[in-house]
């Protein structure tokens, strides 16, 4: 254990997010995600894997340490629903409520379909897949830099 760090932040999970650089994308997912073959095509070929967590609260202890990319116009993008592109899921929601108070303001996420994130995702650094069951709980959050 140490000091002041969510025990939900992993041995793993924290080497994940130390050895990213600025501009990485990480790859935030739900139980319903391909994950596993995803997690092949990234930058480190990394799966953490948090089962038992919900989205908000993996991504509240993410963004306890993770710097949000501020030169970004879309620092944080979405899947959106297939059958309703124009629907906000409310695991959205509620992950996004996390990491505007994280970051300390509004964030208008970008929205790709499910094509386009998956490969999105191939291209980030890592993935992160929490144990949650609620369809589109799928984020893609690029890394900033400490100012």
């Amino acid at each position: 254990m140490l000091k002041s760090i969510d025990p939900i932040l992993t041995p793993d999970l924290l080497w994940l997010l130390a050895s990213m650089g600025h501009g990485d994308d990480l790859v935030v997912v739900d139980a319903n995600h391909p994950a596993t073959h995803i997690a092949r095509s990234t930058s480190s070929q990394r799966l953490i894997q948090l089962p038992g967590m919900t989205m908000e609260a993996a991504v509240r202890a993410i963004m306890s340490l993770y710097p949000l990319d501020d030169f970004d116009p879309d620092p944080v993008r979405v899947m959106m629903p297939v059958d309703d592109p124009d629907r906000v899921p409310d695991v959205q929601r509620a992950v996004l409520a996390e990491i505007e108070r994280a970051s300390g303001g509004a964030i208008a996420p970008g929205r790709l379909s499910r094509a386009d994130f998956y490969r999105a995702a191939a291209a980030g650094f890592g993935v992160v897949q929490v144990g949650d069951s609620r369809g589109y709980g799928c984020f893609l959050i690029r890394k900033g830099v400490i100012s």
